[in-house]
């Protein structure tokens, strides 16, 4: 079992926390958990991208 070895603060436990409701430690100690926050956040980025795509297009009009 691969653990991560990070120095977090708290304001990355809090910013944690809020966004995925799940501290830090739990992140880095349960794969299923660490694999959904990872996937909401591959998820957030792709709208992310998107909607910077479709600003830029209605900007070019």
């Amino acid at each position: 079992m691969m653990v991560l070895q990070m120095n977090y603060t708290s304001e990355m436990e809090k910013a944690m926390h809020g966004a995925h409701n799940v501290c830090y430690a739990t992140y880095c100690r349960k794969h299923e958990v660490r694999m959904r926050v990872e996937r909401r956040r591959e998820q957030e980025y792709i709208q992310s991208q998107r909607l910077v795509a479709d600003l830029t297009r209605n900007q070019l009009r």
